[in-house]
């Protein structure tokens, strides 16, 4: 059965201030979203979810790939995934359309990225909040690149319905001053080439 895709949003955040001071260089925040019908809904414990996950990861993956890259031409510094499965779904539904490298990997090979991406997945009605973890898609220890998207649809996901959404930012956020992993594990004692030995 083809992807249902009921409709796709974007948004784009440009923050010039923050804190009272300007920011040099604003930092874009960016969410690509499809509302699209949940494959699972109304037949009962499906034991099996890899069909619709092989077919609709790859078409999802792709057009909100595309989505994103038409805004940032590529430039992404950090990204993030993200799902919302309606009240009558699983949660293990809205986890399935975005834990697989059929969609996944769509994202993470247009812009040659290192990093896995983070996420969040939930189960909620019209409206709730739709949270975008990101980090950097190169290093993990970037602290510069720690954000969160936070919006919501106003009509979705129905109960059966799934919100899939994938983030990026342009820039990390504004006036980072808390360091980075590295700098903890080093005043910490541990060897940064081998975070394991101290």
């Amino acid at each position: 059965m083809p992807v249902e895709i009921r409709r796709t949003l974007l948004t784009i955040q440009t923050t010039h201030i923050e804190g009272g001071k300007p920011v040099a260089v604003p930092t874009k925040l960016i969410a690509a979203m499809a509302i699209v019908k949940n494959p699972w809904y109304g037949r009962g414990f499906v034991e099996n979810l890899r069909p619709e996950i092989r077919e609709a990861g790859p078409v999802l993956g792709k057009l909100l790939t595309e989505m994103i890259l038409d805004v940032t031409g590529g430039t992404v510094e950090g990204y993030g995934k993200a799902s919302i499965v309606g009240m009558g779904g699983e949660l293990e539904h809205a986890q399935a359309l975005t834990h697989t490298l059929w969609f996944g990997n769509q994202y993470r090979d247009a812009v040659n990225a290192k990093s896995y991406l983070a996420f969040t997945n939930s189960r909620g009605a019209a409206g709730c909040s739709l949270m975008i973890p990101l980090m950097d898609k190169d290093d993990g220890g970037r602290r510069s690149h720690y954000q969160t998207i936070h919006t919501a649809v106003q009509d979705a996901p129905a109960d059966d319905e799934i919100v899939v959404a994938l983030g990026a930012s342009l820039g990390g956020h504004p006036h980072h001053r808390i360091g980075d992993r590295y700098e903890d594990l080093r005043e910490m004692g541990y060897d940064v080439d081998n975070p394991a030995g101290v």
